[in-house]
């Protein structure tokens, strides 16, 4: 019997609604842009951390937030974007990207 193959994050966040969606996600963001070899993971994050924090997209902060440690950026270095942004996209942006960051390197 042939193993099955565990659903992606996007799968399971938005697979039942938007499958067009979820597989984009998947097969180009993922797949192919993130995949370039022009920045390094370590620089995709902190490039999309820092336009996360400019459009308050908190929803999808805490994940980007993760993988940004996971692609070498340190805790430290993360809080000072969100310090540098609170100048740059708006002080009450900067507070809500802090509180999402407390919960993801708390947990």
């Amino acid at each position: 019997m042939p193993e099955q193959k565990q659903p992606t994050v996007a799968q399971q966040l938005v697979g039942d609604f938007a499958p067009k969606l979820a597989e984009l996600t998947d097969e180009i963001l993922f797949g192919d842009v993130w995949a370039r070899p022009e920045l390094a993971p370590r620089d995709r994050s902190l490039a999309t951390v820092a336009a996360l924090i400019a459009i308050g997209a908190t929803e999808q902060l805490a994940g980007h937030l993760r993988r940004a440690k996971e692609n070498g950026l340190t805790e430290s270095e993360l809080a000072e974007v969100i310090i540098h942004l609170a100048f740059y996209a708006g002080w009450p942006r900067a507070m809500s990207a802090v509180r999402v960051a407390r919960e993801v390197f708390n947990r």
